[in-house]
């Protein structure tokens, strides 16, 4: 059965989805100055340095945080990031990413058996609506290898969502940290053979302070509280009940970058929008609207 958030979890995900939309905009400004995977390789090594040293590692096998990091440092981050330098707008990565969520519900579905309600699928089925009609209007700064970059990179998340979560109940600030030192070596390799030591030596000593506080802002705001936060949700709730509160980043990545970029936001981005918020709603207030029901009648 689907279970309603308790409200203090239920503000806690929006305030990490928030975090996670906005962040596209966070992104684009410390593109322009670092190369993505080096980018990706700093938002690790401070999400990892200094609090590995005042955080015991969490009692979960070391396969577990390798498994972890790699997934969501290298695979999500490390795609993500090479996608948004050229080869996709903030806008529309925000929303493709996405897919996650059925990814997540997916991968759920095989390996723990969890079974979606017909409410959910309907849902699911309004909120791919919304999506697609953010994905049919592109502005011609996006190519196929963008889009397919992307949806690697939602499914590393989506993979990583489910790792997470077969850790159980432990410390995810010190999850999150220790899983970290697995995200490094793979991005610091890549970003040596594809973006080369020139190119790297040049970048840190050009980048000024706005480049630097979206590297802080990476490791702070978006690795340790967000994805801290998201897997301690994940621990005590369905994916099928969590992972839909992700719509919501594409929502937020739209109106940040309006804001922040002043991308504009013709009719049918908000009427995407209003889709996944209606499909949001639907899944997370329809088992509220069911207790109520049975209270009532008992």
């Amino acid at each position: 059965m689907p279970v309603s958030l308790p409200w203090r979890h239920f503000l806690l995900a929006v305030a990490v989805v928030a975090i996670w939309g906005s962040n596209f905009v966070v992104i684009k400004l410390a593109l322009a100055q670092l190369p993505p995977l080096l980018l990706a390789t700093l938002r690790y090594t401070f999400a990892l340095l200094p609090a590995v040293f005042f955080l015991r590692r969490p009692a979960v096998p070391w396969r577990n945080l390798a498994t972890y990091g790699v997934l969501i440092g290298a695979g999500q981050f490390g795609l993500l990031f090479i996608a948004m330098n050229g080869h996709i707008s903030p806008g529309l990565a925000s929303l493709v990413i996405q897919t996650q969520v059925f990814f997540t519900i997916g991968l759920a579905m095989r390996s723990a058996g969890e079974k979606l309600q017909p409410v959910q699928w309907v849902a699911l089925a309004v909120a791919a609506v919304g999506l697609g009609i953010i994905a049919t209007h592109t502005d011609g700064s996006t190519t196929v290898l963008g889009l397919a970059l992307v949806l690697m990179a939602a499914f590393s998340w989506a993979a990583g969502n489910m790792t997470s979560r077969a850790a159980g109940r432990v410390d995810m600030l010190a999850y999150v940290v220790w899983a970290s030192a697995f995200a490094i070596p793979p991005l610091l390799l890549m970003s040596l053979l594809l973006e080369g030591p020139a190119r790297i030596g040049q970048a840190l000593t050009q980048a000024d302070a706005v480049a630097w506080g979206a590297v802080l802002w990476q490791a702070v705001g978006n690795t340790l509280f967000g994805y801290a936060a998201w897997g301690w949700l994940l621990a005590r709730h369905p994916a099928a009940t969590i992972t839909p509160m992700a719509l919501l980043v594409p929502v937020f990545g739209l109106t940040s970058a309006a804001w922040w970029l002043g991308e504009p936001l013709p009719a049918w981005k908000l009427l995407a929008a209003a889709l996944v918020l209606g499909a949001l709603a639907l899944n997370l207030l329809w088992p509220r609207w069911r207790q109520w029901q049975r209270a009532r009648a008992g």
